[in-house]
């Protein structure tokens, strides 16, 4: 989701050769889009949250008012490779006819013949939304037929699924091969942030990395020590470098395969210059029970039968004045189990302290991205990925399937 514009990114251009749709002449063809759809529902299946399916209304509006006939596709949940009602787009329809101010036909299913009716008989400007992808087993299995029944539906493919763009999958890989390919407006700015920004940041540059494990975040670490300024780590995996250093941690989380791999991340990005963070405080419990007794205590001292499910107040304090300065801010993972009210404070203090810090701002997808929207900061935020894995493989600097996927620019269409 693109927030405040506050942008010193590459363009996509500099960072990747790939077509973008404003590169290609769609006016009055079928340009098959693959959004990401997969919001959340209540138990009445209401949308709960539609973020995802604003952030493609650049793209969709984009198609729309360059004259193309717009067939949406996207993924949601988990339907096992048959239809499910639960897992029905029927209701993102809705919300698109709302969000558009148009009418949006919604397809009873995503290929076969009355599939291909419906798309013969819409005119320029029209928009379909397809049913849920993941209905045909083949889309996960990335089959070919299933690639080519797709395709055979437009004239453009269009990727603007960037929480999807990890997946090698029909609509993602698959279509590519048949159709000239380009990436969405969300896709690219996706790309320009997530990779240019890291690659050619403002300095000082300062990494926040939370979560539970560390070797969730090794890639990222190892792709960014010799371009970060800082580095504060927080949340579970904190406690697998404090343990590693030789201090008692309780019965917090702790990877103990990882513990020579935290050792040697630490030395050297200590070795690069990288001023390297560790919490100094934290808030611990002995259960996640509600009313569970909890106390302060130094990250040191953490007794037996205790556990660290927080970052405590020193270490906000901490952390906050290690931003004061900086002028790039890349936050990914949450500093404590924040879903849980007692143990919420440090991660709702740090999405305060970034949100206020004078720098180009860039949140992770995934629980970052719910935890700077729980915090109610997220309108003063550069840029929220919408991407959970997808966001990661990017910041480990590793190629994600849907994007090398797409059309070099230099090739001929």
């Amino acid at each position: 989701m693109i927030r405040k514009n506050n942008s010193n990114s590459l363009s996509i251009k500099d960072v990747l050769n790939k077509l973008s749709i404003d590169e290609l002449d769609i006016k009055g063809k079928r340009v098959f889009i693959r959004a990401d759809f997969n919001v959340p529902f209540d138990d009445n299946l209401r949308i709960t949250d539609d973020s995802r399916i604003r952030s493609t209304l650049p793209t969709i509006n984009y198609a729309i008012d360059e004259g193309a006939k717009v067939i949406l596709a996207s993924h949601l949940g988990r339907p096992k490779g048959k239809p499910d009602p639960r897992y029905s787009l029927a209701p993102v329809a809705k919300r698109l006819h709302r969000l558009l101010g148009k009418e949006v036909l919604f397809a009873p299913d995503c290929i076969g013949p009355q599939v291909e009716g419906i798309v013969a008989r819409m005119k320029d400007g029209d928009v379909v939304l397809l049913e849920n992808l993941r209905y045909h087993a083949e889309e996960e299995k990335n089959e070919e037929t299933f690639s080519k029944s797709l395709a055979k539906l437009a004239d453009f493919f269009i990727n603007d699924a960037f929480g999807a763009a990890h997946r090698s999958h029909a609509s993602v890989v698959g279509i590519a091969k048949f159709l000239p390919s380009a990436a969405g407006f969300l896709m690219k700015k996706e790309i320009e942030y997530l990779k240019g920004v890291v690659n050619n940041p403002v300095r000082p540059f300062v990494a926040i990395l939370g979560g539970a494990k560390v070797s969730g975040k090794i890639g990222v670490l190892e792709h960014i020590e010799t371009k970060v300024d800082k580095v504060l780590i927080g949340g579970g995996m904190a406690f697998t470098f404090i343990k590693a250093m030789g201090y008692e941690v309780g019965d917090s989380l702790v990877e103990e395969e990882m513990l020579d791999t935290a050792l040697r991340i630490r030395k050297t990005l200590k070795s690069a210059g990288v001023k390297f963070y560790l919490p100094v405080d934290c808030v611990i419990a002995q259960s996640l029970e509600p009313g569970a007794e909890t106390k302060i205590v130094p990250t040191m001292e953490i007794p037996k039968g205790w556990r660290a499910l927080d970052i405590g107040p020193a270490t906000v304090k901490l952390f906050a004045e290690a931003l004061f300065n900086a002028k790039t801010i890349l936050w990914n993972g949450p500093m404590g189990i924040f879903e849980v009210d007692a143990y919420s404070r440090g991660t709702f203090a740090i999405a305060r302290a970034v949100a206020d810090a004078y720098a180009l701002t860039i949140v992770g997808g995934g629980d970052t991205d719910l935890a700077v929207h729980r915090a109610g900061v997220s309108d003063a935020l550069s840029f929220i990925s919408t991407g959970g894995g997808a966001s990661l493989q990017l910041l480990e600097g590793k190629e994600l399937p849907g994007i090398a996927a797409l059309t070099d620019r230099k090739t001929d269409i």
